[in-house]
């Protein structure tokens, strides 16, 4: 009887770890002050990214930005708003914009 209850909250445990995950999908980047620069830029240079994003508990430049911070190479060091407005940066602007909802 332990086991089956054991093996019933372990599952459940595991079910609710990988809906949290799944509701952002990427690295949490609060607090690398990239991150922080683009939520920043995002907020003063668009519309609506203040508004809640389709991702839970983040904003639309707060889940476009995590997007972009993740879709960046790790060497990255440059501004990820400015990426994402450059030719090479289309593609992953595109995908971001997609994760966040933002201008869909």
């Amino acid at each position: 009887m332990k086991t089956i209850l054991l093996a019933a909250v372990a599952a459940f445990g595991l079910t609710v770890a990988a809906g949290a995950h799944a509701a952002g999908g990427y690295n949490d980047p609060k607090g690398d002050p990239q991150y922080t620069a683009c939520v920043a830029k995002a907020l003063k240079d668009y519309e609506g990214g203040g508004q809640p994003s389709k991702v839970a508990g983040q904003t639309n430049a707060e889940a476009w930005c995590t997007c972009v911070w993740n879709e960046t190479p790790d060497n990255f060091s440059g501004d990820l708003v400015s990426f994402a407005e450059s030719d090479p940066g289309k593609a992953v602007n595109k995908l971001c914009e997609k994760h966040s909802g933002w201008g869909n």
